[in-house]
C-alpha cells in the first residue's frame, strides 16, 4: 500500500519498485503523473459542461437556425443517446488498444465535433455532430477513468479518483455559467468552438503521457463487433424510446415497441456474451458481488439528486415564486456538496474508514435528504430548504469518484476499461431513464391535480415524486447492503 501522504498529482504506486509498479499496472512514471491527470481532467470537465451547457444556447439556436423544437432538444439528446450507447464499447476497445490511444481517440473525435458544431450551416448538421460529439465524450469517460486506475494505487488513485468526480460536478454545476456569458458575448457557435480548443490541448499533451506513461498491456483478441452492433442498437432503442416516451405516451405502441425490442435485444446480447471468447462486456465481472454493488450506486443518484438538479429548479419557480436567477443561486445548496465532498470521502478512505461505509453514508444522505424535502411548499423557507438540499448534495458528492475507483479495483488490469465502461454506462442510462420518466410522471400527475390550482396540482406532483425518489434509493441502498452482506469484509482502504 502506497505512502498515505502520496499525492496524485506527484507520484503513483509509491509502495512498489518503479520496474515492479509499472509492469503490474502500466503506471505513470515520475513526472508523468502529473500530466496524466491534468490532461484526463481537463478533458472530463468539457463533456459535463457540453451537456449542461448546450441547454442554454439552445434559443439562439433555435432563433438563428429556424429550428422547431423538436429539433432544438435533439441538440441535447443526440449528445446524450451516443453517449449511452458507446460507453460500454469504448472501455473494451481501450483494453484491446490501450487506453491512451482510446482516450486520444475520442478526444480528438470529440474536438472535431465540437468544430462541426461551431460550423454547423443548418440544424440537421448540428445534431449529426452532437451525436458524433457524444460518441468521443463516451471515450473520454471511460478511458480517462481506466487511465487513472492503472497509473495510481493507494491513496493516490483515491484523490484522483476523488478529482475525477469533483471536475465532473463542476462541469454539471458551471456549463450554464460558462456557457451562458459565452453566448452572450460571442453567440452560440463559440460555446462549441471553445470546447473544440480546450481538447485541442488535451491532444497536445497525449505525445508526452504516451513518452512518460508505460502503458497497460493490451488484452488479447479482437472487438466484440457482432456484440458491440446489438449492444449500441439495443441501447438507442432503449434511449430513444425513453426520450420520446413522453411525447408518445408510455403505453403508446412505439413507445412500447421500442422497449421491448431493447429488452430483447439485451437479452440476445448477453446470450452472445456466453458464448463468445473476447466479449464486449465479461458477465463474470457481474458475478464480483462488490463490484455490482459499487455500480448500483450511481443508479440510485440518478434518481435521488439527478431527478432534483433538473425539476427541482421547475418547482421553485411554479410553487414557490422564486424568479429565475434566485431559483439558479437556490441550486447552489445541491451543487455545493458535489463540489467539496467527493475530496473528503478520499479523506475518510485514506485514513482508514471502509470505502463501504462512506457509500453506505452517501446513500443514507440521498434517501433522508429526498423525504426533508416533503417539508418544503409555496412558503418555501431558506431555513427548510437549505438542510434538506445540502443532505441530498452529499448522497452524491460522498461517492462521486470513490466508487468508480473503489468498483476498478476489485477488477482485473487488463479489464479495466470493460468495467470502466460498464459503470459509465449505467450512469448515464439511470440519468436518462430516471429523467424522462420523473419527468413524465411529473406532468401527469400535476396535469391530474391542476383543473382549478395549477401551482397547488404542481406541488402536490412533486411531493408525490419526492416519495417515489426515496423509495427509489432506499430499495437500491437495500441491494447494496445485500450485495455486501456475503462478501469479504476486507477492502483495500487505499
Amino acid at each position: 500500500m502506497a505512502s498515505s501522504t502520496t499525492d496524485p498529482v506527484s507520484s503513483a504506486h509509491s509502495a512498489a519498485p518503479p520496474a515492479a509498479a509499472d509492469a503490474r499496472t502500466g503506471a505513470a512514471a515520475p513526472g508523468g503523473a502529473g500530466l496524466t491527470l491534468f490532461a484526463v481532467l481537463l478533458a472530463v470537465f468539457v463533456v459535463p459542461t457540453s451537456i449542461s451547457g448546450t441547454a442554454v444556447a439552445l434559443p439562439d439556436i433555435g432563433a438563428d437556425t429556424g429550428a422547431g423544437s423538436a429539433s432544438l432538444q435533439w441538440v441535447v439528446n443526440a449528445f446524450n443517446v451516443a453517449f449511452a450507447c458507446f460507453t460500454l464499447v469504448w472501455g473494451t476497445l481501450a483494453d484491446l488498444i490501450g487506453r491512451i490511444r482510446a482516450f486520444a481517440l475520442g478526444a480528438a473525435v470529440f474536438a472535431i465535433a465540437s468544430a462541426a458544431c461551431a460550423l454547423a450551416p443548418n440544424i440537421y448538421v448540428l445534431d449529426g455532430a452532437r451525436a458524433l460529439a457524444g460518441l468521443g465524450g463516451a471515450a473520454i469517460f471511460a478511458c480517462g477513468s481506466a487511465i487513472l486506475s492503472s497509473a495510481y494505487d493507494g491513496p493516490a488513485r483515491a484523490k484522483a479518483f476523488a478529482l475525477f468526480g469533483t471536475v465532473a460536478g463542476v462541469g454539471v454545476a458551471l456549463g450554464p455559467t460558462v456557457s451562458g456569458p459565452a453566448v452572450d458575448a460571442l453567440g452560440w457557435r463559440w460555446i462549441f468552438g471553445l470546447q473544440a480548443v480546450v481538447l485541442a490541448v488535451v491532444l497536445l499533451c497525449v505525445p508526452a503521457i504516451s513518452r512518460r506513461v508505460k502503458e497497460q498491456a493490451a488484452r488479447t483478441g479482437r472487438l466484440d463487433v457482432r456484440g458491440a452492433v446489438v449492444f449500441v442498437v439495443a441501447m438507442a432503442a432503449l434511449t430513444y424510446g425513453i426520450v420520446q416516451g413522453s411525447a408518445w405516451g408510455w403505453a403508446s405502441p412505439g413507445t412500447l415497441g421500442l422497449l421491448v425490442f431493447a429488452l430483447v435485444l439485451l437479452a440476445l446480447f448477453s446470450a452472445l456474451a456466453k458464448r463468445t471468447e473476447a466479449p464486449l462486456l465479461d458477465v463474470s465481472l457481474l458475478r464480483n458481488r462488490r463490484f455490482v454493488a459499487y455500480t448500483l450506486v450511481p443508479v440510485a443518484a440518478s434518481f435521488g439528486f439527478v431527478t432534483q438538479l433538473t425539476y427541482l429548479p421547475s418547482y421553485l419557480s411554479t410553487v414557490a415564486g422564486f424568479s429565475a436567477s434566485t431559483a439558479g443561486a437556490t441550486m447552489l445548496l445541491l451543487t455545493i456538496p458535489v463540489l467539496a465532498l467527493p475530496m473528503v470521502g478520499a479523506k475518510l478512505v485514506e485514513r482508514g474508514v471502509s470505502p463501504m461505509a462512506v457509500v453506505f453514508a452517501s446513500l443514507v444522505c440521498l434517501v433522508v435528504g429526498d423525504l426533508a424535502l416533503l417539508l418544503i411548499g409555496p412558503d418555501a423557507s431558506f431555513t427548510v430548504m437549505a438542510p434538506a438540499m445540502l443532505v441530498t448534495g452529499a448522497g452524491m458528492g460522498l461517492s462521486a469518484g470513490l466508487v468508480d475507483g473503489q468498483a476498478l479495483e476489485l477488477v482485473e488490469p487488463a479489464k479495466a476499461g470493460m468495467a470502466a465502461g460498464f459503470i459509465n454506462t449505467l450512469r448515464l442510462g439511470s440519468e436518462a431513464i430516471a429523467v424522462a420518466v420523473f419527468g413524465s410522471l411529473l406532468a401527469s400527475l400535476a396535469a391530474d391535480r391542476s383543473s382549478t390550482d395549477p401551482a397547488g396540482g404542481y406541488d402536490s406532483a412533486f411531493h408525490t415524486l419526492l416519495w417515489v425518489m426515496a423509495v427509489v434509493c432506499l430499495v437500491l441502498a437495500a441491494l447494496v447492503v445485500t450485495l455486501t452482506r456475503g462478501s469479504s469484509r476486507t477492502e483495500q482502504a487505499g
